[in-house]
């Protein structure tokens, strides 16, 4: 079971991510169907009497299998063409928060209230407990109150890093020089892991990211004790 799981998209836990996972499912679905129709030729070619070896042209069968294609691209980009405006789309935040991305490691500086800010390192193999996942679990955590708008600004100091939460459908380049944005709105309380998705260096893979999703009460709470 552990096998297949993995051959799935994380559980969603944003709308977004709901969206793309339609999305994936839809697209599949068209796929299966061309591979079927196409599988279904081949052995028909197979197995055939070579009946039509001296057919030249075929005005009728050409017309079809040049509009279909087209039809079956049409039911592809609409709705891809949607999720792409609305990946865009930035409402009006709740909270906004910036990601740094570091030679290897990420800092978070709260830009609506004073002096939160810390540096988020992955947690070494010595250092860690039976609860912590190996290369994904980190000692400082992003906090983060869900059913609200949540806006990122991802920057770097010094190569190219990519902020990524594949359960919330988020996936940004930290460029240097650059400030890119993006929003996304958490559904359900829990922890969410990423990892950086941009080849930066030697210690790529040890740059994890981690969001805890947290009641807005324990948000003000943590916010106050952090401060």
């Amino acid at each position: 079971m552990a096998t297949w799981s993995n051959l799935n998209l994380q559980d969603s836990a944003s709308p977004l991510m709901e969206q793309l996972t339609f999305f994936h499912d839809h697209t599949l679905l068209i796929l299966i169907m061309i591979t079927m129709l196409v599988s279904y030729l081949m052995m028909t070619l197979f197995f055939n009497k070579f009946t039509n070896r001296l057919l030249l042209e075929g005005q009728t069968i050409e017309i079809i299998w040049t509009i279909l294609p087209a039809i079956t691209l049409i039911f592809i980009a609409l709705p891809s063409l949607q999720l792409l405006y609305l990946l865009d789309e930035i409402s009006d935040p709740s909270i906004t928060f910036k990601a740094i991305g570091h030679q290897w490691y990420w800092s978070y500086e709260y830009s609506d209230f004073l002096n939160t800010e810390f540096d988020s390192y992955m947690i070494p193999m010595n250092e860690m407990t039976e609860s912590n996942f190996r290369l994904l679990d980190v000692d400082n955590r992003i906090i983060l109150p869900m059913l609200s708008q949540i806006r990122v600004l991802v920057t770097a100091t010094d190569v190219l890093h990519s902020w990524t939460i594949p359960a919330l459908g988020v996936k940004i380049d930290a460029t240097p020089g650059r400030l890119n944005q993006t929003s996304f709105f958490i559904n359900r309380p829990g922890l969410f892991y990423g990892q950086c998705s941009e080849i930066c260096g030697a210690n790529h893979s040890f740059m994890p990211i981690v969001i805890e999703s947290i009641s807005t009460n324990s948000f003000i709470n943590w916010i106050k004790n952090s401060g």
